[in-house]
């Protein structure tokens, strides 16, 4: 027996589309669902509903959705916002599958919006109906030719389907996408805004489209971070589809939000969580539109790159430098071709280009036609050493450049699966390069204008540098752990992070903390005979630039250094008398415990007063092994420093690794800016603790 559709099959591939509050009024917007819906191929019932007419476009108006005969599987409400709850309940006693409510007024309007949106909600819960939105535009699907949606793009013709998929939060961005994506010959599969998200969101919306068998992949946009567990998921099951997910996100660089340690607060993306998972799961991360583009149509018929090393080939021995030069901005590989290929360039370059990396072809090599650069694309792409191949076009134009599309089109389909990607910038007006563009988008291959835009999307879809895999490490605590002073228990004083450390074995100085000047002396004497004295008050977190440290003090002069702390230091409370450390390479060393159920972040890099200035910094999901912190070492500018710089002796790079080890497995905000790291041994000497309840 043949198994009932499911709602999403009802939602996608409607057998009726009822249009609650259609309107026959020529030029809006919300006029252009019923036209499309009726003129452009969808099979299933339009059924429009409106009190105020008997008639629209031809079809017959209902009065009420429950004077609709038959069954409805998708209803359009194009009803101001006050009408929704009301549309969302009689779609419920209807049988409808779903409601698409497009109009605004809800959460992105302040608290009596925030009311309404959770009465929508709780409304679509109680009837059994899903909601797509408010505040959306709906979604276009091209196998069904159901065009339930208002946005302008929704005017080009949209006959094809390119294997893309696009769901977003965003209707203007979505719309752009789907948009410039049309114009360029790449008709969406399917397309879906999803606007505030009441109840169905990005992540359910992509993996529906995952199980549609013309997606190849799959591009998304997104304002809000979804649920961890939902987008981890989205993420595995694409996948395992084989499906490429490439993913814009936007909001990323608003550092206010956090703030909870004084350097890592200011420097660690409020989306690091996400991004490092992201990666962790293959997605491809893009920056803006036009790259969301050129990333989904380079995977969507070619593989993915399985390193970083790029070849280029062009007509011009300046571009190729150019080209070069992008490809270091972002650690891309230009490494020198094999001998055996450079021998077999030789016999079809002329004298005067260049086999080497950039291959200079010459322009030469174009009038000799015959697939001649064809030949040379692909012995380039089937070097051992070549993981994509960038062609760089200058100024061919007409039918030398229709021609060359060709050959290169046809280069592309007869390399074996899983060959090099192939991408092309071309450096001609678009308009005198037409033709040749149409069929080289035609075989799949991206074609760019601008350099940096090719580099930035063959840096997103090549993987990152990993370390490699080692088993999680052990609880390295020294007992059991505080847990006070490390999770889940009362609220520490604010320079508790040294019983953090303590509790974790990560070595500290000796130190001792005194509430009265008269007490430093005797202090001093106990941590070794010289000491460095700091201020301890609530906040206080730049303690330098506070004036709220002394470095090097004697016995002798500890009480007046301690007395002058105390009077002059804002809230200060005691005194911390401290081992004098022996300089070394510092390092700054942080973990930002997990939130909204994101993994921690570990950061390190260089430490110091200097630390923003640097900004040398690598991350990773915490805890760590020591092959990822060795890794995160190996990334950082100032690692020449722990080798031994300028005939320096090197540092105890293993102390530092297991100090990074052991703070990566506090599970609160905790840093330590620095971590001395000497040639014997790596001690924390300042430290910050802060609770999730400090968070912003």
């Amino acid at each position: 027996m043949e198994r009932a559709p499911s709602d999403w099959q009802r939602v996608l591939h409607p057998g009726s589309v009822a249009l609650v509050g259609a309107s026959g009024r020529e030029g809006n917007p919300m006029a252009r669902p019923l036209h499309w819906l009726r003129d452009r191929g969808f099979t299933g019932r339009v059924l429009p509903v409106n009190p105020r007419y008997d008639e629209l476009g031809g079809l017959p108006c209902y009065r009420t959705l429950a004077d609709v005969p038959g069954p409805v599987d998708l209803v359009l409400a194009l009803v101001p916002a006050e009408r929704a709850v009301a549309t969302v309940e009689e779609a419920g006693a209807i049988g409808a599958a779903a409601v698409v409510v497009f109009a605004s007024g809800f959460a992105e309007v302040g608290e009596e919006g925030v009311q309404l949106q959770t009465e929508l909600a709780a409304a679509a819960r109680r009837v059994g109906v899903r909601v797509l939105g408010p505040n959306c535009q709906g979604l276009y699907v091209a196998a069904s030719r159901l065009f339930a949606t208002f946005t302008a793009a929704g005017e080009r013709p949209l006959e094809g389907s390119s294997g893309i998929a696009y769901v977003g939060q965003s209707g203007a961005i979505g719309g752009a996408v789907l948009d410039v994506a049309a114009s360029r010959g790449l008709d969406l599969s399917a397309w879906v805004s999803t606007g505030n998200q009441a109840d169905v969101d990005v992540t359910e919306v992509g993996r529906v489209l995952l199980d549609d068998p013309d997606v190849l992949v799959l591009a998304v946009y997104l304002e809000a971070l979804p649920r961890p567990d939902d987008y981890v998921r989205l993420a595995t099951e694409a996948r395992t589809a084989g499906i490429a997910l490439v993913v814009l996100r936007s909001g990323r660089t608003d550092g206010g939000r956090r703030a909870a340690l004084s350097h890592t607060g200011a420097m660690l993306p409020d989306t690091a969580a996400f991004d490092l998972v992201s990666r962790e799961h293959g997605v491809v991360l893009v920056d803006d539109v036009e790259e969301l583009l050129a990333a989904a149509t380079l995977l969507r018929s070619q593989a993915r790159p399985s390193g970083r090393r790029v070849a280029a080939v062009t007509s011009s021995g300046g571009a190729g430098i150019l080209a070069a030069d992008r490809c270091a901005d972002l650690d891309l590989a230009v490494d020198e071709l094999a001998e055996e290929t450079r021998e077999k360039l030789a016999l079809r370059i002329p004298a005067f280009g260049a086999v080497a990396n950039p291959v200079d072809v010459t322009a030469q090599l174009f009038n000799e036609g015959g697939g001649a650069f064809g030949e040379v694309c692909a012995l380039v792409r089937s070097d051992p050493s070549v993981d994509a191949v960038l062609v760089i076009l200058t100024m061919l134009v007409g039918d030398t450049a229709h021609a060359l599309a060709v050959d290169l089109a046809e280069t592309v389909a007869a390399a074996p699966p899983g060959a090099p990607p192939l991408a092309v910038v071309w450096m001609a007006g678009e308009d005198a390069t037409v033709a040749g563009r149409g069929v080289l988008r035609d075989a799949g291959i991206p074609v760019f204008s601008s350099l940096a835009v090719a580099t930035r999307v063959l840096a997103a879809v090549a993987p990152r540098p990993a370390a490699p895999a080692e088993p999680a490490p052990p609880d390295v605590s020294g007992g059991t752990r505080r847990t006070s002073s490390v999770s889940g228990g009362p609220r520490l004083p604010a320079d508790d992070g040294w019983a953090a450390l303590e509790a974790l074995g990560v070595p500290v100085p000796r130190s001792v903390r005194v509430a009265r000047a008269a007490d430093a002396p005797a202090a001093v004497d106990a941590v070794g005979g010289t000491a460095v004295l700091k201020a301890v008050a609530p906040g206080l977190e730049h303690k330098t630039e506070a004036g709220a440290v002394r470095l090097g003090v004697l016995a002798a002069d500890a009480e007046r250094e301690a007395a002058d702390l105390l009077r002059t230091v804002s809230g200060v409370q005691a005194v911390l008398v401290q081992e004098m450390v022996r300089p070394g390479v510092e390092l700054l060393v942080s973990v930002d415990g997990g939130r909204d159920g994101w993994p921690p972040v570990l950061t390190v890099g260089r430490g110091g007063t200097e630390t923003e200035l640097h900004r040398d910094l690598a991350h990773a999901l915490a805890p760590v092994s020591p092959a990822t912190a060795r890794g995160m070492l190996a990334a950082l500018r100032c690692r020449p420093l722990l080798d031994g710089h300028r005939g320096a002796p090197p540092a105890d790079v293993e102390a530092a690794v297991d100090a990074i080890v052991r703070i990566s497995r506090a599970s609160t905000l905790l840093e330590v800016n620095p971590l001395v790291v000497g040639t014997a041994g790596a001690v924390a000497v300042d430290v910050l603790l802060a609770h999730p309840e400090d968070r912003p």
